[in-house]
Parts: C-alpha cells; structure tokens; sequence
C-alpha cells in the first residue's frame, strides 16, 4: 500500500469517527481518541488494537494525530539521495525520529517520535476536519 493510499482510509476512518462524535465538546473528542477507548470502541482504526500494541511507548497515547502533520511523503520520491529515492521525511527533524534505508529508498522512522501523541499538542492544532490539520501544520507550529 502506498503512503497516499494509507493516508487516504486513514483519513475517511477519521472522518467516520466523527461523523458519532459531533455532539461531544473538543475535549470530549480528544479524550475519545485515548489509546485505552479507541482499542475498546474503535477496533478497526488501527490494526494494533486487536494486540493491545501501542504504535509509541508512551503511557497517555492519544490517537487523534496518527498520521503525524509533521510527516511529509511523496511515494514518487522527493529527491535522489545516496542513490536511494527519499519517500518520506520529518517537516521538522525531530530529535526522536530516525530513517530507514533501503537498497533503493530512504523513508522516516517515526516510531521514536511521540509529538503528535501529546494531548497538549493535539489541543494546539485541533480541528474537527483532520485533513485540515494535515494541511495546515508548518514545522514552526511543532511545539
């Protein structure tokens, strides 16, 4: 599955969730997508849910962000780099993230990186509309 697949039934998932939560406040809907209640009412959002896996090792994982605004990709390939298509990368270096490298492509390794993950973060960029955020968050916005 390409990036821009993924990212698209990421994204209409998202929107489905929604759709049963407009009567809920923005903290009601951030709360919502806590790791704990999304692998109990959300099961099919992530397929680490049915292991009772976290993506991140973090104790207050929320889900609202998977997908990180940060991450940036382009399955054609933004550019030759070591003789490798680079595919993916973090819009704002994160200290945490990490590449992997292929025999032909470079991609992001974001598997370190929690920013996305924090409700604090979440709540500075919220928008009930996800592909808004995805499009709207510049690497100055990051903290």
């Amino acid at each position: 599955m390409s990036y821009k697949d993924w990212f698209e039934a990421h994204g209409k998932k998202h929107a489905a969730i929604m759709q049963k939560l407009t009567h809920l406040s923005d903290d009601e809907v951030i709360a919502y997508f806590r790791f704990e209640n999304m692998r109990i009412n959300e099961p099919d959002f992530c397929p680490l849910y049915a292991e009772n896996k976290k993506c991140h090792d973090m104790e207050d994982l929320n889900c609202y962000l998977c997908a990180c605004p940060n991450f940036r990709f382009d399955d054609a390939g933004f550019k030759v780099l070591e003789g490798r298509s680079l595919k993916s990368y973090c819009a704002i270096d994160s200290k945490d993230g990490d590449v992997f490298k292929g025999n032909d492509a470079i991609h992001q390794n974001c598997s370190g990186c929690t920013i996305p993950h924090h409700e604090a973060y979440i709540k500075k960029h919220f928008k009930r509309d996800w592909f808004e955020i995805m499009k709207e968050v510049t690497p100055e916005d990051q903290s």
